[in-house]
């Protein structure tokens, strides 16, 4: 295949958040390392829908997960299916429901949490957690240093062509304690500090590399419906294919036909958003 790819997706991260907090990520596009622009989720701006946007290319309406109480294993065309088509690998550190959509459902604890499965042909090595028991006060979300550590292992073992990772720490917070806050400002700066070495290690492995978010936060810790607080969050880019200019919003829709192309993968008829990266 044409390239590497890793995609990820810190959750719940609304656009102030990341412009104004993540340091390391703007001091990249003022030397000029990265790109960035601003990425408008699909409405319903809910998580789960948000997950099945980005890797298939087509709206909540015609997917089907509504919302995070409507998970199933998706039937349209997805990168991991695509990539995979193409002979590449896949591998994805992620919460469960990203298993239940790419993969199989109903989660297995046991079975799903963690596997590699050469054959597959959808994620051919997945490490997925469940988060059961979350709520406002056990957050029960994974340290993001582990999940970053575990996608680099999984480059680093198995060669993969594209990989995913999600975290829902930020999103969790969010939620708990909203965004204008003391919390939320030091826990916007702990995730850019964690995620700041894997950068430079990533692109040293070869890897073009998109830091996104699923959808933003409002200054209730709501997401879900539509407005600029709920549905709009940065995209940063990392690589050497050219980019829209500054200004320019991406619709969630060109993720998936976006990724297809720098991997040299594929594009099925149903994603028809416009690649933004050339």
């Amino acid at each position: 295949m044409t390239n590497k790819l890793l995609l990820i997706i810190l959750d719940g991260v609304p656009l102030r958040n990341f412009r104004r907090l993540f340091g390391n990520l703007e001091g990249w596009v003022d030397s000029g390392d990265a790109q960035t622009w601003t990425h408008r989720s699909v409405i319903p701006s809910i998580s789960a829908s948000c997950y099945a946007s980005i890797h298939t290319g087509v709206t909540p309406a015609q997917h089907g997960c509504t919302g995070n109480g409507n998970v199933f294993r998706l039937t349209q065309p997805d990168v991991f299916g695509q990539v995979r088509k193409a002979g590449g690998t896949t591998g994805a550190v992620a919460h469960s429901f990203w298993s239940e959509l790419f993969n199989r459902h109903p989660f297995d604890c046991v079975r799903d949490i963690e596997y590699d499965e050469t054959e597959s042909d959808t994620i051919n090595h997945g490490r997925f957690h469940t988060m059961t028991g979350y709520g406002l006060i056990n957050q029960m979300t994974p340290s993001d240093v582990d999940l970053f550590g575990t996608l680099t292992n999984l480059c680093a073992r198995f060669d993969l062509t594209y990989g995913m990772l999600h975290t829902c720490t930020l999103d969790s917070m969010g939620h708990r304690f909203f965004h204008d806050c003391q919390e939320m400002d030091h826990a916007c700066f702990v995730m850019d500090e964690m995620l700041a070495p894997f950068i430079p290690r990533w692109r040293d492995m070869g890897y073009e590399v998109i830091v996104t978010a699923d959808h933003g936060q409002d200054d209730r810790g709501h997401h879900g419906g539509r407005g600029a607080l709920q549905q709009d969050t940065a995209l940063y880019y990392f690589g050497d294919a050219t980019g829209p200019d500054a200004g320019t919003v991406i619709d969630q829709l060109q993720l998936a036909p976006t990724i297809l192309n720098r991997l040299g993968a594929d594009i099925p008829d149903t994603m028809r958003g416009a690649p933004f990266l050339s």
